[in-house]
């Protein structure tokens, strides 16, 4: 008996236990029934999974003694092939991290192997256990890696909370809860001429895979792969982006300190810093089974290209041009919640959001209305380490948001707020860029088309209230990953616009929330392929076997070939018809049909 058939039986008990005073139970009864109601109490616990998680430690970062901060704050050191790394939001020198070399990157590759062996052989109840120190590490230490993650990253410690820990405790959980439920083997259905045989799909571990993560959520797009590949019994090699290499090693250490308390190999997770020009050598490796790729769509071409040498399969997930739609039905009741939604959607980490709201198109009848209350809300939010917005990860990409505003602006566009960097009187060397509000954007302006992956925040007027009007604007970029659309319950366009968006994901009056449920997370067209998250992701990341089994073996009843279909085929004409009857008693429609097929087979056998 399954602890599940336990509950369900103490909640039967317990109900009928409620209503006793409305059954007439003799007195020789009672002790019967209250030592079964202690029997199955028992069973239920000497069943249940009860593992408490152990906590352990982990070193925290290496900082240098000294506060320094560089001239000019950038990850490639002139005659060295170190990565530099600094604090994005106040250039401080945070140390220097060697790149792995190819070699390195073998011996990796190598150790992973060595221990997934024998990690895909355990059970999913220890597989838990190690997840569940995981989740009490990263709740017993928020603070500390929120401020690494700042630190490293340039996001405030408020986006660090929302962005690092809650997501990824959130993705502990639901796999701890419902991952079991998507690797079990999955019974699939037979059909009349094969009715004698049984059909399994099972899902096993890949062996060793690998992600290649970016930059704006350090902690969690690290954390997040490895949680995957434990569960579904692979090993992981991650290369993390070298804008992040700092962290990089104490967020490992997070993942092996949960293993080696429990007593497994911490080789099991392997973490790669290196240049553009070695990591192809990861993409490319023969002892990956399975790459998860976040990043732009450039980069996705050259991961690609060389995941086909070696035939890996990858899952891409290369950001979108996220469209929030706003309805005229939005109440004005609930115009304050939406508007605060716009804003955190839009400015969360600096506007470096892969989900983030990218395009707000507005029902005519309510844009205007939202200009004048964002523009205050925009021109308000104040820069700084610990004020309302952090910095950028760097400046490499603000030569080209100024040019993107600046188009836009020529086309007709209003800049109401922002449209470029800003230098910040405490922090010189931070990479920041102001709040931007930019309003009259049309689907023929780039920026409309673009990705700017930044605190920009573009209003765009539909050209009618209907449904098809509103998704024409929405649907203009040839790339989707995330949306969402806000009005009122019983608006009849919001069902249409739920399915005619081209997006991956589509939150209803509300941003981001398929994430934060964990249903399977991806774009479409050029947003990427694939899912990663939820039942999919974790689907995807196993060998998907499918079983075909003899239900009676014992009764003797398995595949035989008929004498009219052995070799030699003495009579072609004669076998031909007994394979028509075969199918017409297999597929035709109707009992006719059918008895006609069981006739053709006696004639012809």
């Amino acid at each position: 008996m399954t602890t599940k058939a336990v509950e369900s039986l103490l909640e039967q008990l317990r109900v009928a236990v409620q209503d006793l005073s409305l059954i007439d139970i003799p007195d020789y009864a009672w002790p019967l029934l209250f030592t079964g109601l202690g029997a199955l109490a028992l069973l239920y616990l000497a069943l249940r999974e009860n593992d408490q998680p152990i906590r352990y430690n982990v070193p925290s970062p290496k900082r240098p003694d000294k506060v320094e901060i560089l001239d000019e704050p950038a990850i490639k050191v002139s005659g060295s092939t170190a990565v530099q790394c600094y604090a994005p939001a106040t250039g401080q020198f945070l140390g220097l991290v060697n790149p792995s070399t190819t070699n390195a990157i073998d011996r990796a590759v190598e150790q992973a192997q060595a221990a997934q062996t024998k990690w895909a052989t355990t059970s999913f109840r220890e597989r838990r256990a190690v997840l569940r120190s995981i989740l009490q590490y990263v709740l017993d230490n928020q603070e500390e890696i929120c401020r690494v993650a700042c630190l490293d990253s340039g996001k405030t410690m408020v986006d660090a909370q929302l962005g690092e820990v809650l997501v990824t405790t959130e993705k502990l959980q639901w796999t701890i809860k419902h991952g079991e439920k998507a690797l079990l083997p999955s019974r699939r259905p037979t059909n009349l001429l094969m009715a004698y045989k049984r059909n399994t799909v099972y899902y096993e571990p890949l062996g060793v895979v690998a992600a290649l993560v970016s930059w704006n959520y350090p902690f969690h797009n690290f954390i997040g792969p490895v949680i995957s590949a434990l569960f579904s019994g692979n090993a992981i090699v991650v290369k993390v982006s070298e804008q992040t290499a700092w962290s990089s090693s104490f967020f490992t250490n997070i993942a092996r300190g949960a293993l080696i308390a429990h007593g497994h190999d911490p080789a099991l997770v392997q973490t790669v810093v290196c240049w553009p020009q070695t990591a192809n050598h990861i993409t490319s490796h023969p002892g990956i089974s399975h790459i998860t790729f976040i990043g732009s769509r450039p980069i996705c071409h050259k991961v690609a290209a060389s995941a086909a040498k070696s035939l890996i399969p990858v899952v891409a997930e290369l950001g979108g041009k996220d469209a929030c739609i706003v309805l005229d039905t939005v109440s004005k009741r609930d115009l304050p919640r939406v508007i605060e939604i716009l804003m955190r959607g839009s400015f969360q980490a600096s506007g470096q959001n892969c989900i983030g709201i990218e395009r707000i198109v507005a029902a005519p009848a309510i844009y205007d209305r939202l200009v004048s209350i964002l523009e205050p809300r925009v021109r308000a939010i104040r820069l700084g380490p610990t004020a309302d917005m952090g910095a950028m990860i760097s400046d490499a990409s603000f030569a080209r948001l100024e040019g993107l505003i600046a188009d836009a602006v020529q086309q007709g566009a209003r800049l109401l707020a922002g449209g470029k960097r800003f230098i910040h009187p405490d922090h010189p060397k931070g990479h920041y860029f102001s709040p931007t509000l930019l309003v009259d954007v049309t689907p023929d302006m780039v920026i409309a088309n673009e990705e700017c992956f930044a605190p920009v925040m573009v209003l765009m007027r539909a050209p009618g209230a209907s449904a098809e009007s509103i998704l024409a604007v929405a649907n203009a970029p040839h790339f989707g990953l995330g949306s969402s659309v806000f009005g009122a319950d019983s608006d009849p366009r919001i069902p249409r616009i739920v399915r005619g968006i081209k997006a991956g994901m589509i939150a209803v009056n509300d941003f981001g929330a398929t994430y934060a449920v964990q249903l399977p997370f991806g774009g479409v067209s050029g947003s990427g392929y694939g899912r990663f998250a939820g039942e999919e992701g974790l689907q995807g990341l196993c060998n998907v076997k499918a079983v075909c089994e003899d239900r009676f073996a014992w009764l003797g009843i398995r595949t035989a070939i008929p004498p009219a279909m052995c070799y030699p085929v003495m009579d072609q004409e004669r076998s031909w018809r007994f394979a028509r009857g075969v199918v017409e008693v297999g597929y035709g429609m109707g009992i006719v049909r059918k008895i006609g097929g069981v006739l053709g087979i006696m004639k012809n056998s």
